[in-house]
């Protein structure tokens, strides 16, 4: 029988202590092995308990969550899932908390007294799970860097040379971060992105991500114009998809059941890309927990579109874009740090269409020939 994970729980309400363990006891692979009401109790705890993951309030007397997890990141390198309030407050201490090194981010229930923890037990212990396997956070290239100060260049509205579309779920915060950090404003396509994450986290994460990045990022709305230079963030606990219009590609937010247990969805964007798009389309899977975009990643294929998987040895999970390579879809595997670089090549204007290459996925034979043709263009 294999080990279980062990499991600190850190919050200061005694309620919390009571429930959190209650619920992922019901899981015979996890252990909770100590509670703690704040972060000095906690970082005690963890050098006396050897916990393989901790779940942490950021709000707490004495020595707070956002200071306890620097030290944790700093020293132990234990992975760390913050389960938060779901409120603006909670909302901008979370993201913050993503930025800093959390593995991934749980919001409370709304009226936890009344026993509405069940409708999240479910996505602790898969995160708990996923955390576990993971092990010790992962740092990221440039991490310690300030954010891109750069103003916005003052190019004006301007047609996309491409769109691409980016699916993302565990680890997407801060990979995303790097990324658009890494991407100037003269960037000639426009970016469509699905990150995994609860309604009013997405328009604080647009609002982060433009504050760091020189390209024009927002949280996508229906009818926004899929310009270039420009990043739409998919609204949490919405599905994001795009149309063909004769005054130019627009966005559509919508409003519907979700996919793959998902809402947002990675593969009704991706669906949608290669459905619009076919030939041009392009899409991108990083790093991720689960399935969600691999169907659509294969659909972008399918249509003769360009696909890109992250590298799964530079995701903090890799199942998503890992899955994607298993099954073949990926033209191109790409590491993080050299992810922009892609990016920029695929929307310049002059990246003719690989339909008629007929691609192979990286990994089979004849990838290599399709990557030396590919450049030659």
């Amino acid at each position: 029988m294999s080990r279980k994970i062990r499991v600190l729980v850190v919050d200061d309400s005694a309620l919390m202590r009571k429930l959190i363990p209650e619920t992922l006891r019901r899981d015979p692979s996890i252990e909770v092995v100590g509670t703690a009401m704040d972060g000095l109790i906690g970082l005690k705890r963890i050098e006396d308990l050897h916990p393989d993951v901790v779940t942490l309030d950021l709000e707490m007397p004495r020595m707070d969550g956002m200071e306890m997890l620097r030290q944790i990141t700093r020293k132990q390198r234990i992975p760390v899932i913050i389960f938060g309030a779901r409120s603006e407050r909670g909302a901008d201490f979370a993201l913050r908390a993503l930025s800093v090194g959390a593995f991934d981010v749980v919001t409370k229930p709304d009226e936890a007294a009344s026993g509405n923890l069940e409708q999240v037990a479910v996505e602790l212990a898969s995160r708990v799970k996923a955390a576990a396997k993971s092990g010790a956070p992962k740092l990221l290239p440039g991490e310690e860097l300030l954010p891109n100060q750069a103003r916005k260049a003052l190019l004006g509205p301007r047609p996309a040379s491409r769109v691409l579309g980016i699916g993302v779920s565990t680890g997407g915060p801060a990979a995303l971060q790097y990324l658009f950090s890494q991407l100037p404003a003269t960037f000639p396509g426009c970016l469509m992105v699905v990150q995994h994450m609860p309604e009013g986290f997405t328009e604080r994460f647009a609002r982060r991500l433009n504050d760091s990045s020189a390209i024009e990022v927002k949280e996508a709305r229906s009818g926004d114009l899929l310009l270039a230079g420009r990043a739409l963030i998919c609204p949490g606990n919405r599905h994001l998809r795009v149309r063909r219009m004769d005054r130019g590609d627009v966005a559509m937010v919508v409003d519907s059941a979700p996919v793959n247990g998902h809402k947002p969805s990675v593969d009704v964007l991706f669906n949608s890309l290669a459905q619009e798009f076919r030939a041009r389309s392009a899409a991108v899977l990083m790093t991720g927990m689960g399935e969600d975009g691999v169907v659509g990643l294969g659909a972008v294929r399918a249509a003769a579109g360009y696909t890109v998987a992250q590298s799964p040895e530079t995701c903090v999970v890799d199942s998503m874009p890992r899955s994607a390579i298993d099954h073949r879809f990926a033209l191109r595997v790409v590491s993080l740090d050299q992810m922009a670089a892609e990016l920029e090549a695929i929307c310049e204007p002059s990246h003719e269409s690989i339909s008629e290459l007929s691609p192979s996925p990286v990994g089979s034979p004849g990838a290599e020939d399709v990557a030396m043709r590919r450049r030659s263009l």
